[in-house]
């Protein structure tokens, strides 16, 4: 497919061995899934980073809408500089960055997308991320069974025809597991306009551990404090991510490693920006038990506060006492 320079918004995808993966997150984001959009008002760019073994470019070239594919030879172990590549080969006002390949995404997501972008002068577009299956990816699992966990899970809904199904089948990442209504760690397809990439620089590619660290919660830190951003967040949205051994997920990079790493990079450990975000979106059946336990947890996140506030009151009153054994 020829490259458009008319097109509203460019999603960017990086892949490295994800041949069980890709295809499905391809589909997810092609002309006919995602609804309320018209296939030539948007493109992706796919970009392989160092696969070892390269996305074919026939592959590409038999999909749906204007699709494109780079491919990093010699890549680094951080998806930083591939995302970073793919971002200034974009051509769209709004560019899109799934910065794993391996996750799906839910229908109305580019739609909302672009409908988000118009709601402020500086926005940050950001979607929750969720994992397929009953419980979340982790390094305890045997990776060859969940993979055919996802697979059997994937073949018991219509996905392909009702994409929001998804939500039936699947549990908040660690990221987002505040929900929608708090704080979020990082996000799964965060979309901004292309002066915000440029005023960014991209990702830090100083992130240099496997699978990138933080690097792409840093880039969402970052995005969110810029002066005058405003945080919007989709509702009924989201990325379904697929099991492929990534360095997070696999465990061959832990939590402490990547926030040690983040803390030499940027001076102290990382914590999700605070910006109350502007939600916007429709919620269908699939998604309302997300709904309620997102207010579950913003209940509970609030019930804690205030005790911890109680707690300090009650020390105050009693001349900076520690109570309750703390000391």
């Amino acid at each position: 497919m020829s490259r458009r320079a008319d097109v509203d918004l460019s999603v960017v995808v990086v892949a490295h061995d994800m041949a069980r993966e890709l295809p499905r997150t391809l589909r997810t984001f092609a002309p006919g899934y995602q609804q309320g959009i018209e296939a030539d008002r948007f493109e992706v760019v796919v970009v392989d980073n160092g696969s070892a073994v390269p996305i074919e470019p026939s592959q590409i070239a038999s999909l749906p809408g204007n699709v494109r594919l780079l491919r990093i030879d010699d890549a680094p172990a951080s998806p930083a500089f591939a995302a970073n590549r793919g971002i200034a080969d974009a051509v769209g006002a709004l560019v899109g960055l799934v910065v794993d390949g391996a996750r799906m995404a839910s229908p109305g997501l580019l739609a909302m997308a672009l409908k988000a972008a118009r709601v402020a002068d500086r926005p940050v577009v950001a979607s929750l991320g969720w994992h397929l299956g009953t419980t979340r990816q982790s390094a305890d699992d045997d990776p060859s069974e969940r993979q055919l966990a996802e697979d059997e899970l994937l073949a018991s809904v219509p996905w392909e025809r009702e994409g929001h199904r998804l939500f039936e089948i699947s549990t908040l990442a660690d990221s987002s597991a505040r929900g929608w209504f708090g704080p979020m760690g990082e996000s799964s397809a965060l979309f901004l306009p292309a002066a915000t990439w440029q005023r960014l620089g991209g990702l830090d590619e100083r992130f240099e551990l496997p699978g990138g660290g933080l690097v792409n919660h840093d880039l969402f830190h970052r995005a969110c404090s810029e002066p005058g951003a405003e945080l919007v967040l989709l509702l009924g949205e989201g990325t379904f991510h697929q099991s492929h051994g990534g360095a997070a997920t696999s465990g061959r990079v832990s939590w402490e490693t990547m926030q040690n790493d983040y803390k030499s990079l940027c001076g102290a450990l990382y914590r999700p920006p605070s910006n109350q975000a502007l939600l916007l979106g429709r919620v269908g059946p699939q998604a309302r038990n997300h709904v309620g336990q997102s207010v579950t947890l913003a209940d509970t996140r609030e019930q804690r506060a205030e005790q911890r506030r109680d707690n300090r009151r009650t020390e105050q009153s009693a001349g900076g006492v520690p109570i309750n054994g703390d000391a």
